[in-house]
């Protein structure tokens, strides 16, 4: 009897990317169909990314681990070389790959969602379901803020 990977049988069917440029457009396209700002997952050197659309997981390879600083939230965060999530409309869950810098301790994030039907706050969660929110325009790049901030004041 053949032993099947569990990895492997999680991403049967689905759609990969490869190659750095391939996989940054469709990790940008995939956060805004989500409805995500797209400076939320900066991740760097990108190898491969998919998704199975029947179950929504999701995985990004990029070539190491990358540590990011938002001076807007002044969080550190680090995502390791392969990053994976279920996901659904405004919401990512059972998340690997990424941890948050909290005092002198590296806190796993296992969930992302906006809950606000404005979209005003997204939303962070530990396994143990703390969680904190910060300002959706907190991992907005430029254009997309600026956008964003039109549509508030009309």
């Amino acid at each position: 009897m053949a032993m099947v990977n569990p990895r492997q049988d999680e991403r049967a069917g689905a759609e990969i990317a490869y190659g750095p440029e391939e996989c940054y457009r469709k990790s940008v396209e995939l956060l805004k169909e989500l409805g995500f700002p797209s400076g939320v997952m900066p991740l760097q050197e990108l190898e491969e990314c998919g998704i199975v659309k029947e179950t929504g997981f999701i995985w990004m390879k990029q070539k190491k681990p990358y540590e990011h600083f938002f001076e807007t939230t002044n969080s550190r965060v680090a995502y390791a070389t392969e990053v994976t999530a279920y996901v659904e409309k405004l919401k990512m869950k059972k998340m690997t790959g990424v941890k948050t810098k909290q005092l002198l301790l590296w806190v796993p994030i296992s969930e992302m969602s906006i809950d606000d039907p404005k979209g005003k706050k997204i939303c962070f969660k530990t396994p143990m379901g703390i969680g904190k929110s910060y300002p959706v325009t907190a991992f907005m790049v430029d254009e997309e803020k600026n956008k964003y901030l039109e549509n508030v004041e009309d």
